[in-house]
């Protein structure tokens, strides 16, 4: 007589919910100054900047942001995004976007459709603006958690 594995039948379904919940894109943030300790920041709260010049406030650089995804698991929304979160780690509430680089359409060609992962990369400034750390606050005042959860579980 066989007997079915009830624990393989109902751990497989939440392992692979855990899976689909790891985010596509890996980002570190490396602080510029370890001695400067600011309070933690939603993502909701860290702004993007394009541009220096679109800061309209004296700012403090305090970390430097690398992020990397892939192009088939990943969009610029989500790179943003994971900067912002770890840039609110660091207690940022700005960052800077210097680039994200795609692979070219050559690369691709070349690559082949599905048979290469190819990466995206993006880089940043994590900045504090103390002028706008009301604001921020504010942004943070409803938020619920992990943004990359609230994508990536649709129950």
């Amino acid at each position: 007589m066989r007997v079915m594995n009830i624990k393989g039948f109902v751990l497989l379904p939440i392992a692979i919910a855990a899976l689909a919940c790891v985010p596509a894109v890996r980002t570190n943030v490396t602080p510029l100054d370890p001695s400067l300790h600011l309070a933690k920041m939603c993502p909701d709260g860290v702004k993007l900047y394009t541009t220096p010049d679109r800061v309209e406030s004296p700012y403090q650089e305090v970390g430097v942001i690398n992020s990397k995804g892939q192009l088939n698991g990943s969009n610029e929304s989500d790179m943003v995004l994971s900067m912002r979160e770890e840039a609110g780690e660091l207690g940022a509430n700005g960052i800077l976007l210097a680039e994200i680089e795609e692979p070219t359409a050559i690369t691709k060609v070349a690559a082949g459709v599905g048979q290469v992962t190819l990466p995206r990369t993006g880089k940043a400034t994590a900045i504090y603006v103390a002028a706008d750390s009301a604001n921020s606050v504010a942004a943070c005042a409803n938020y619920k958690g992990p943004s990359w959860l609230k994508r990536h579980i649709y129950w």
